[in-house]
């Protein structure tokens, strides 16, 4: 069962003290309501008079308990006087423990058991039965048969009505519907402390008025003299002449507090319109504001992606673009062109010639970043015709490409050519040199002793071409190494 408030309609848990509410408790708040109309009485006998018609009990049992009921208020309420029944709290609602009836033994085996699911077991049943005398336990004919009660009330739902039948109570017995939550309750009871007040400030009223009456009675008993009516008189128009003045007085300090008022009311206007302009001006501010913000996002994220654009450019190596070092089978290779010769794999001397002038540029182009000048050479990068000069002694000049034709000069220019690419290699120890001063940690696989690399020889006039082509390999690896320090931000 479910309660709500009688006023806002919102469920409402009862407290522990309702649940549990004793007998003795039940009366002494019974006892403590305000008594109810005759008519209402009337109605609460009858509804308990069908009640006890609707009992499935014999005929009998229940005009016994009417009688029994009728007898003991006649003994309990003896006649009183109209003002001694004014004070006896009427109780219109029976409590629980006001009377009791004696019952047969065939009443008692009709009525199940209170307790909800604690009904004695079958057997125990059986054996109370045997224990009854025979002469009690006589089967009833089969139309006397009492039939079984399945709205037995359980102990709890015994408490819920009882509690329901509490609120039933109080709500006849005063002009509240019960039951009310606390928040309805404190407003009942605010309203109630108010109309209080207003009820105390009322009586005080007619006490001092009762007052005035009975002063003024005393005067009138007196006997007045003809002068001093007159006297009084005379007092009372001087009195009415000041209330007279009083009220041109009022008069015209309200027609001076209404000019005031319109000035207000106008003041008032001005300030409102004022103020609507300023919010106005405040929401062009605020889009303005916004339009600013919107652009100064967007700016921001254009800066965030230049600056990532930028960042990106900067990691940018274009040497390992421009200078792409790599190998193909035994070939070292500089921006796709082979260096070397082995037999069996037939280089063009164009292409040779080709990666040579890749090698010289490269060479060049890592001393002009490190700042840096070869000692007794300079470099003259010239792609396929590359050459390399001497700065001291004779000054001499010497081609880095070689050719393939048969002619007597060969040996010549291919003495040159030898001469040219043991310069370069010299040049490259100078750099390698220097960069391992600038950066102990710089490891680099093959030495480089004069015109040799590692174990192979840079010369190409008494040498194989594979220790030849093996030789040229170890001289791009050595570039690419420096090339890796230099871009790397190792030169600081």
């Amino acid at each position: 069962m479910s309660y709500v408030c009688q006023q806002c309609k919102e469920p409402l848990q009862l407290d522990a003290s309702l649940v549990d509410l004793t007998p003795s408790a039940y009366d002494m708040i019974v006892a403590s309501l305000p008594s109810v109309p005759a008519s209402r009485g009337r109605y609460v006998t009858d509804s308990e008079a069908e009640k006890v018609a609707q009992l499935p009990s014999p005929s009998a049992s229940k005009a016994a308990w009417q009688q029994a009921t009728t007898s003991e208020n006649l003994r309990a309420s003896p006649p009183l006087s109209t003002r001694a029944q004014g004070k006896q709290p009427q109780r219109n609602f029976p409590a629980p423990n006001e009377s009791f009836v004696l019952l047969q033994e065939s009443m008692i085996r009709s009525i199940p058991s209170p307790v909800p699911g604690a009904a004695m077991p079958k057997k125990a049943a059986l054996g109370n039965q045997k224990n009854v005398p025979a002469k009690n336990t006589s089967p009833l004919p089969a139309h006397q048969q009492p039939e079984p009660d399945h709205s037995n009330p359980t102990p709890i739902s015994h408490h819920l009505r009882s509690t329901m039948r509490l609120f039933n109570v109080l709500s006849t017995r005063s002009d509240i519907d019960h039951p009310l939550c606390a928040e309805c309750t404190q407003i009942l009871l605010s309203s109630l402390q108010r109309q209080l007040d207003e009820t105390k400030k009322e009586r005080d009223g007619y006490i001092a008025f009762e007052k005035e009456v009975r002063k003024e009675r005393e005067r009138e008993s007196l006997d007045l003299s003809r002068q001093d009516a007159e006297k009084k008189i005379e007092r009372l128009k001087y009195d009415e002449r000041a209330a007279i003045e009083q009220l041109r007085l009022a008069d015209r300090e309200r027609e001076q507090l209404d000019e005031e008022l319109k000035l207000l009311e106008a003041e008032e206007k001005a300030l409102e319109e004022e103020e609507a302009e300023f919010w106005r001006s405040h929401n062009e501010h605020l889009l303005v504001l916004a339009e600013q913000a919107s652009r100064l996002a967007s700016l921001r994220a254009a800066y965030a992606a230049d600056y990532a654009t930028l960042e990106k450019l900067e990691r940018t190596n274009v040497y390992n673009d421009a200078f792409c070092i790599g190998h193909d089978g035994v070939f070292g290779t500089i921006n796709g062109l082979r260096l070397g010769r082995v037999p069996g794999v037939p280089v063009e001397w164009p292409e040779i010639n080709a990666a040579w002038g890749q090698t010289l540029l490269l060479l060049y182009t890592i001393a002009r970043k490190l700042d840096y000048t070869f000692e007794n050479y300079r470099l003259i990068p010239m792609g396929s015709f590359s050459r390399i000069e001497r700065t001291v002694g004779d000054k001499a000049t010497y081609e880095l490409y070689g050719s393939g034709d048969l002619h007597l000069g060969r040996l010549l220019h291919n003495r040159r050519f030898d001469f040219a690419m043991v310069a370069f290699l010299e040049c490259l120890k100078q750099l390698i040199d220097f960069v391992k001063s600038q950066d102990p940690t710089v490891e680099f696989p093959h030495q480089i002793s004069k015109d040799k690399i590692g174990e192979a020889s840079v010369k190409l006039q008494f040498s194989q071409e594979e220790a030849w082509t093996r030789a040229l390999r170890h001289v791009l690896l050595a570039l690419k190494i420096v090339l890796k320090w230099t871009t790397n931000g190792g030169n600081g």
